[in-house]
């Protein structure tokens, strides 16, 4: 079943975070019209290939075009051919941005299909649901849409008071210029207490507008404290999980659209003070509320518009390096990464040459053994992104990292924390100047691992992760000096979710509760079973040269290189103890078996079949692990296919009948199958067979003569098959018991 039919026949309530997915940028007609095609394309790698992402936008306009014509409906095919205008204007000149919207929606789509095959949601992800609820989010529109309407009426009061100050100014000039002789008469005095009755409304006015100023500044300065920072830091806790694999991160829009909207009206208050120190500059009295309040309020109003802007300064994607854009975080010297901050207020008068100057290790902890500074360009001027909404941001793309040469030529004795254990971070600054307020702006990234070999690439990623599921701290850079515990239901949602990012499927219960066994031991239950660092990542799983962590990193690279259509579609049982291997087979059909991951190999996948002896005996064998070297040269599939097992001259038999539970092995497998479709060369097509040897307990003996009339294989076939069975012995695998 394809991805997208797999989505439609999802409960509503995940439909709705399918929603979330499709905008303007990659609408869901496209996703909907073209669904096969879509799946069958390579996105992830034309994320970070500028050419393959060409190619694959230009088919995707032909596919348009195709779809277009083949569409009976009239209003749909204007629309179809309105979103591909929209397209070609987006992506035209940044078609790999297209290929990594895509490719973002791929894997959400996968990981929500994912969760709905678990039982139940982790805390994690019911914890950010809960925190972008839509009833807050609309609680939040309606005290923003509540501010803004009272600052426009406040306009109206005050350009009231500017007619009745200039009706009283009017007047009074009228009277100064009376002849003196006329001061005493009956309209001389009827005037004069005209104009005390308009200075006196005059005076009840400007206390009422002052009153309602204060009350909307109280109401913007308790928005900001109750909500708008609370939502901001939600959003940078949710970032900090999308980056290890969780919930795609949205509401960074929404986040500018209350900013803006606030800081508009702060502004507004601010230009309305200032409207009434020039109408005291023209009329004040005795007793004027103005000069008495308008100071203290124009310092509350400037202190607010300060933090505000200040805040709204925020890294929009953690730095990343394009090759490996699925784990953020980690830094290799020598090799480009980038990253990208954004001001979440969008005033005109910002929208000029503001540059953002790039800092690494700004404060970096004392003691630290190794550094750093950034060899490329680090100051670059923001602008406006026509393609989104009109923010005003700015992406380095193109940053390096050195590390700083000793004089002595050594780096000195090494600190306590491992390479990997170091936390490093990347800081932004820009200032500018607007309505006579000067803003320093300053933000960095989330901690980051630096490494100098790919080889360190799995220690550092386990650090990533582990930081950000434990801490919503922004720079902790000391966190591994004493790394706190993890409980077991948060790490394996963590780890399930790495199973969904770059396998495609996360990981079930019954799956998740075997890594929880194999880590912890046998428990009643894991759930609060608290874990330390240590023993995720440093400590070697008793008896084996390797930790867990290393171990299970292998099993993602295998799935992600050589086995994901076989993962995807659920066949391999993957984590699974020896033991309950056992009670799942022993009463099943001759030929069931079952795929699992080595635990004694580094990424390895053996399977395991069921065999009867004539005494009805059971008895399970398992092949030596297939690890990557191996699954280079053959596709997993084709192995299950052509897998043979030769014991005693016996004929070579495929033992591989039914996939656990009973299901036909071709019929489970048959879709992954090569084919051999090129029949333009008069060639016979050769093939590639794995076959193990079973030796019995006297290999010297005589083989026992076969029973059929006629032998299983010519002699030269025989030959052919023994020498190629003695040449390769030590690449062959052999069934046992692991």
């Amino acid at each position: 079943m394809s991805q997208w039919k797999q989505i439609q026949q999802l409960e509503i309530r995940l439909l709705e975070h399918v929603d979330y997915l499709y905008d303007d940028n990659f609408p869901m007609d496209i996703r909907q019209g073209l669904s096969g095609w879509i799946e069958s394309q390579d996105w992830d790698t034309a994320a970070t290939d500028e050419s393959m992402a060409a190619v694959l936008f230009t088919n995707l306009l032909s596919q348009l075009d195709r779809v277009c014509s083949q569409e009976p409906d009239f209003l749909q095919r204007h629309n179809m051919k309105f979103i591909k205008q929209q397209l070609q204007v987006k992506y035209k000149s940044n078609a790999g941005l297209l290929a990594k919207v895509v490719s973002t929606c791929l894997r959400e789509e996968r990981r929500i299909i994912s969760s709905a095959c678990m039982q139940e949601q982790g805390p994690l992800e019911k914890s950010l649901q809960n925190s972008v609820a839509f009833e807050r989010q609309k609680t939040m529109d309606n005290r923003v849409a509540i501010i803004r309407s009272s600052v426009q009426l406040m306009d109206q009061a005050v350009k009231c008071i500017e007619d009745m100050q200039d009706d009283f100014d009017f007047r009074y000039k009228t009277l100064q210029s009376r002849d003196p002789a006329e001061r005493n008469s009956d309209k001389m005095k009827q005037e004069v207490t005209r104009l005390q009755e308009i200075l006196n409304g005059l005076d009840y006015k400007r206390k009422e507008i002052l009153t309602k100023i204060d009350v909307v500044i109280k109401e913007i300065d308790n928005l900001m404290s109750s909500q708008l920072s609370p939502e901001l830091q939600d959003w940078k806790r949710r970032q900090q999980i999308a980056a290890i694999g969780g919930p795609l991160l949205t509401g960074l829009d929404q986040l500018q659209s209350w900013f803006t909207l606030t800081v508009q009206s702060l502004f507004q208050i601010k230009r309305q003070l200032d409207k009434l120190g020039d109408l005291v500059a023209k009329v004040t009295y005795e007793s004027d509320p103005i000069p008495l309040q308008k100071p203290q309020m124009e310092e509350r109003v400037k202190y607010l518009i300060y933090h505000l802007i200040k805040s709204s300064f925020v890294v929009e994607k953690q730095p990343c390096m394009p090759t490996h854009p699925q784990k953020p975080l980690i830094i290799k010297t020598g090799v480009q990464f980038t990253t990208k901050v954004r001001l979440l207020v969008k005033l005109p008068e910002v929208d000029y040459q503001l540059k953002v100057k790039t800092t690494f290790d700004k404060d970096l902890p004392p003691g630290r053994v190794r550094q750093f500074f950034i060899l490329t360009n680090n100051t670059k001027v923001m602008d406006i992104e026509d393609y989104s909404n009109g923010c005003l941001s700015v992406e380095f793309r193109h940053l390096q990292l050195k590390e700083k040469k000793y004089i002595n030529g050594t780096k000195g004795n090494e600190g306590l924390l491992s390479v990997t254990e170091e936390l490093h971070s990347l800081s932004f600054e820009a200032s500018f100047t607007l309505q006579g307020l000067t803003i320093d702006l300053e933000t960095c990234s989330l901690p980051l691992v630096v490494i100098s070999n790919v080889s360190q690439l799995p220690g550092g990623w386990a650090s990533v992760m582990w930081y950000n599921l434990l801490t919503d701290e922004p720079r902790n850079l000391g966190f591994f000096g004493n790394p706190p515990r993890a409980t077991w239901s948060q790490l394996s949602e963590v780890l399930s979710w790495q199973f969904s990012t770059f396998a495609g499927c996360g990981l079930n219960r019954e799956q998740l509760c075997m890594l929880g066994e194999k880590l912890l031991g046998q428990h009643g239950g894991y759930s609060d079973c608290q874990l330390t660092w240590s023993k995720f990542c440093k400590e070697n799983i008793p008896g084996k040269p390797f930790s867990f962590w290393m171990w299970l990193d292998s099993i993602l690279e295998l799935i992600k290189k050589h086995l994901l259509p076989v993962w995807n579609d659920n066949h391999i049982m993957g984590f699974v103890s020896k033991e309950m291997e056992r009670t799942l087979l022993k009463d099943r059909e001759p030929g069931t078996f079952l795929l699992r991951f080595s635990e004694s190999h580094l990424g390895g996948i053996t399977f395991t079949w069921v065999e009867h002896s004539d005494n009805g005996e059971v008895k399970l064998n398992s092949v030596e692990p297939y690890t990557k070297s191996r699954l280079t040269a053959l596709p997993f599939a084709d192995i299950i296919r052509d897998y043979k097992v030769i014991s005693d001259g016996v004929v070579p038999e495929n033992p591989l009948k039914y996939l656990y539970p009973d299901i036909p092995k071709d019929e489970a497998f048959r879709r992954h199958y090569n084919s051999h479709p090129n029949k333009a060369y008069p060639y016979i097509p050769s093939t590639l067979i794995p076959i193990s040897l079973r030796l019995s307990s006297n290999a010297d003996a005589t083989p026992p003569p076969c029973p059929s009339p006629e032998p299983p294989m010519t002699p030269g076939e025989f030959h052919m098959l023994n020498e190629q069975l003695c040449f390769d012995m030590d690449d062959m695998s052999s069934p046992y018991s692991e």
